[in-house]
Parts: C-alpha cells; sequence; structure tokens
C-alpha cells in the first residue's frame, strides 16, 4: 500500500431508481441501453469521488445482464473504485432489482467500466491508489490485475 492510498470505501456510490413504464421495453422489463445510461452515471460519480475532479468514460468493459427488472421494482445500484492505474479508474457496478410486493432481491447486472481522469484541458492526471478492506473489496482488487491485462490485449488486437 502506498503512502497516498486510500480505502476502496471512500468511492462507493449507491443509488435507487423506480422502474417506471417509460423505461421498458414490450415484455415490460427494463431497457438495458437505460441500465446502461445508470451504470454509466454512477460510474462516473464514483470516479469522480476518487480523483475528486473531472474524469470521463474509456470503456464499458463488461455487462453481464442476469435477469430482468420490471414496472414499479426498485433499482439498487452500486458502484466502487475497484482498481487504479496511473490516472484510470476500474470501476464495478452492480445492480440489485427489488419486487416491492414480493421482496424478492434478484442480480440483475453487473458491469466493470473504465473512467480516466482528466483536467479542464481534458488532458489525464494522476489519482490516487485504492486499498481493499473487506472480503468483497479484496476479491475485486486481487482480480483487478487480470482485468487490466485482458483489457490490454483486446485493445491490441487488430480492429
Amino acid at each position: 500500500m502506498t503512502n497516498n492510498a486510500v480505502p476502496m470505501s471512500q468511492s462507493r456510490t449507491v443509488q435507487s431508481r423506480l422502474v417506471l413504464p417509460p423505461d421498458t421495453n414490450n415484455h415490460n422489463s427494463i431497457f438495458g441501453g437505460r441500465v446502461l445510461a445508470y451504470i454509466d452515471e454512477i460510474a462516473a460519480i464514483t470516479a469522480m469521488k476518487h480523483a475528486k475532479g473531472l474524469v470521463v468514460t474509456a470503456s464499458i468493459d463488461s455487462v453481464d445482464f442476469l435477469s430482468a427488472a420490471h414496472v414499479g421494482d426498485i433499482l439498487e445500484i452500486e458502484s466502487i473504485v475497484s482498481s487504479t492505474g496511473r490516472s484510470s479508474m476500474e470501476v464495478y457496478v452492480r445492480v440489485i432489482s427489488r419486487n416491492i410486493e414480493t421482496g424478492e432481491e434478484k442480480l440483475t447486472t453487473e458491469s466493470f467500466v473504465t473512467m480516466v481522469a482528466v483536467n479542464e484541458e481534458g488532458k489525464p492526471v494522476p489519482v490516487p491508489a485504492i486499498y481493499p478492506e473487506t472480503d468483497e473489496e479484496k476479491r475485486l482488487f486481487e482480480t483487478g490485475p487480470a482485468r487490466r491485462e485482458h483489457r490490454k490485449q483486446k485493445r491490441a488486437l487488430p480492429h
């Protein structure tokens, strides 16, 4: 752990959203694009809290839609900076849907988003390192280098 490292929990952000009819498709479940917008927004807020400044989305590295959320469900969206580079931050986002009538909760979406801290001119600026405190944070932190290597290899592929 470096001297300027901060706990991962310092960046943790939680939002709640109600799934409304305009947010849904003909299956009465939320549009994936709407969930992506929520993911991008909370990842940016989380990264801004960590960087204490401006950020931009570099990539949405993975999005796994695991189950549907329907009209009337409450979405609980939680995120945390799970890994850092010099100016980049990997943000883990988890979306849980809760049926208010039955109380049933399900993991609907998991995602990793890469954000980059920038100055007013849009140039990358350094961010503090992080360290984990809980078992879940340790798992995310320890698996971060493998995800970073995967992103690096993906970028190296011819397009």
